[in-house]
């Protein structure tokens, strides 16, 4: 064993003793075991295909029911723009469709609402590969789709309570207290909308009581990174005649793979305390056990049928990096004569069990 593995195993051991490095380690190493960075892509590059259809359907509602409120239409764009803190001022330029074309409108919206379920599949999809599910335990289609209508609710109503928090957080710039009061109120509401969303993505095998840590992680990160979002606003980046149309596209695909991240992390952590999916090695060997456990669900999640079964086994003992740096210190060097181990030696039993 060379230094620098050496000091690699002792970090190793250090971080699996140590109970809050170990499950940051494990949410960090399932994220990679689940090739989650290329399930935020998608998610992302599906919620980016949603945001534009979306707000064109919003900002067309608005002014078909707000047409003689012109401030309480302005109000409410702006609260729903403010999701989007680095580039909402340049999304105002979007316009709604023809009131006159009622036909044209029904089409638009029925398509736009038809076009967003593929945000929800995207997501479906997702919380599948991260709990490990098997093929007979994912929804089949007519209960993706029912759970596509109830995913885009759950975001509608997220942006109700938003906007409502909008205008109350208003008040909050002038006086301190009331400041708190908004930013905490609208921790809780993003925690519900998240808990909301994994509830809705996430099947019935999985119990509600597995998606409250995630849903609090995600809740008040995504509020931190809105209040950062607004600082940056408000500081830096408040003039306008900075941005460009590749500016606004690039800050928006930003924007929304963050949050798409912030989303696949809380599942991640959902999954990794659920299962005891920690401490996991940074150094193998040894496979801990959790690290076992973690590849035996990847393993099975290959299932496709119900007829069909999926068995997955170990010839090495799952051990600790502590013990194994134990084991490795006794395991004498030279054989039982004072002379050097045949290296091509079978090992005994008590050796396999210890390696």
């Amino acid at each position: 064993m060379n230094r620098v593995e050496k000091v690699l195993r002792r970090v190793d051991a250090a971080q699996q003793r140590f109970p809050p490095a170990a499950l940051i380690f494990g949410v960090m190493k399932k994220f990679g075991d689940d090739n989650a960075g290329n399930l935020t892509a998608s998610l992302a590059f599906s919620a980016f295909i949603c945001v534009f259809p979306l707000l064109l359907l919003f900002v067309t509602v608005l002014n078909i029911v707000l047409a003689d409120h012109s401030g309480a239409k302005n109000d409410l764009i702006h609260s729903v723009l403010s999701q989007f803190p680095i580039v909402g001022n340049q999304l105002r330029s979007i316009s709604g469709l023809h009131r006159s074309s009622v036909v044209g409108l029904i089409v638009g919206v029925l398509g736009l609402l038809w076009g967003t379920t593929g945000l929800a599949q995207s997501g479906l999809f997702s919380m599948a590969q991260i709990w490990n599910l098997s093929g007979p335990e994912r929804p089949n289609y007519i209960k993706r789709l029912g759970r596509s209508l109830a995913f885009l609710s759950v975001l509608g109503t997220g942006v109700v309570i938003t906007t409502a928090l909008a205008g109350f957080g208003t008040f909050g710039r002038h006086n301190v207290a009331l400041g708190i009061v908004s930013e905490v109120v609208a921790v809780v509401a993003n925690v519900a909308t998240y808990f909301g969303v994994f509830r809705v993505l996430t099947p019935k095998v999985v119990h509600s009581r597995q998606l409250i840590a995630g849903a609090v992680f995600g809740g008040v990160v995504w509020t931190i990174l809105q209040a950062v979002g607004g600082y940056l606003i408000g500081h830096d980046l408040h003039n306008d005649s900075a941005y460009g149309i590749f500016a606004v596209v690039l800050g928006l695909v930003a924007w929304i793979y963050l949050g798409s991240e912030v989303t696949l992390y809380g599942a991640e952590l959902n999954t990794v305390l659920a299962r005891h999916l920690w401490p996991r090695g940074m150094v193998q060997p040894p496979l801990t056990e959790a690290d076992q456990r973690s590849m035996a669900l990847q393993a099975t999640q290959n299932q496709r049928r119900p007829e069909q079964t999926v068995s997955v086994g170990f010839t090495t003992p799952a051990m600790s990096q502590q013990d194994w740096l134990s084991s490795r210190e006794v395991t004498p060097a030279e054989g039982p004569n004072g002379s050097e181990a045949d290296p091509h030696s079978h090992p005994t039993d008590s050796e396999q069990i210890a390696e």
